[in-house]
């Protein structure tokens, strides 16, 4: 063989950047193909109902339009009589064009079969359309949310964000707790301790923080901070990459108590003390407790500068068992746009 090529210093800075024009590239195209797709189905679902109202087609001439379709086409999926009546309901769930164009548009088509399987109420079935875009859901954790009626629970922590939070970093963190958070990955006994909690958070640590949502990157567990020469540690630390600031974490295996507050307030001054770059925003606390009175929680908050939340959790064993044990992986939340480009777009 002859000998090793030599390549310039600066290769590998360059085939990399490569890579990521590819890489973006790529995306694009794929993008694009998924809104034209969509675009595409949606007017044909217009067609047909427009049909349908006016010479009351049946559901046999939708079957005969498959078949046709299919014969003329057979090198594309997504003609079958089945997805020909998702277009259709697709078309009638959403009548205006910009809509589907600036929204429904950017997700793939599964995504927007499981808006009309799981979601009749218009508003809500926005409302999950533009968080998965915003989050990158998969179809798999667009299930579960809508599963867990996450629009029910997003931005209801009790919080002192809008005095402690400039605008509009209060609104965005708001939106960041939940109330409650929904554990159905865990189930602890009568005699759990908070450690107890702990070990199982960590021990499902992906679905952890799949229920806690994009952006939390795991810092530790038991973090230790030293204060005046004496040993803290935090339960949780996780530092949010959008809103560039640390969260605390503490985990109570009963009902919130007024003194939690207290604890909570120093374990955040000691952070920004100790931890916090002068780029970061102020750090988050988080007080994750098995119930609360609401009234007690915001009585608790009254008065304290820092930013905190109060949340609760349910465990498995109080969630209905169609709830129980449908988190998906963290790598199917990380695939922003799942199977584009495939051609598999339903058959």
């Amino acid at each position: 063989m002859g000998a090793e090529l030599a390549l310039p210093a600066d290769y590998a800075e360059l085939l990399g950047d490569l890579k990521a024009h590819i890489h973006s590239a790529q995306t694009r195209a794929a993008l694009a193909v998924n809104r034209e797709l969509v675009v595409l189905y949606w007017r044909l679902g217009q067609a047909i109902l427009y049909r349908q109202g006016q010479a009351g087609w049946g559901a046999k001439v939708i079957d005969r339009l498959s078949e046709d379709l299919r014969r003329e086409f057979p090198e594309m999926k997504g003609f079958s009589a089945r997805n020909l009546k998702y277009m259709r309901a697709f078309a009638a769930a959403w009548p205006d064009a910009a809509f589907v164009q600036q929204v429904a548009a950017q997700l793939p088509w599964f995504h927007n079969v499981v808006l009309l399987d799981k979601l009749s109420d218009p508003q809500q079935r926005e409302w999950y359309a533009r968080a998965a875009i915003q989050h990158g859901w998969s179809r798999n954790v667009l299930v579960h949310q809508i599963g867990t009626r996450l629009h029910l629970r997003q931005g209801q922590a009790v919080t002192n964000f809008d005095r402690a939070l400039p605008a509009p970093q209060s609104e965005l963190a708001r939106q960041l707790l939940k109330d409650p958070y929904t554990f159905d990955f865990l189930s602890l006994g009568a005699e759990a301790h908070e450690r107890d909690l702990e070990r199982g958070l960590l021990g499902h640590l992906r679905d952890f923080m799949l229920e806690l949502g994009v952006g939390f990157a795991f810092v530790g567990s038991q973090y230790h901070l030293e204060v005046g020469g004496e040993d803290f540690y935090l339960d949780l630390l996780f530092y949010h990459l959008r809103l560039r600031c640390y969260v605390v974490i503490e985990l109570k295996i009963g009902e919130f108590k007024p003194e939690y507050v207290g604890k909570m307030n120093f374990y955040l001054a000691a952070a920004d003390d100790l931890l916090r770059h002068p780029d970061d925003a102020p750090s988050i606390g988080l007080l994750l407790c098995r119930t609360h009175n609401r009234v007690v929680a915001e009585y608790a908050l009254r008065g304290v500068d820092r930013p905190l939340g109060v949340s609760t959790y349910e465990l498995a064993g109080s969630l209905p068992p169609e709830l129980r044990g449908q988190l998906p992986s963290i790598e199917e939340l990380e695939r922003v746009l799942e199977g584009l480009g495939s051609g598999n777009y339903g058959e």
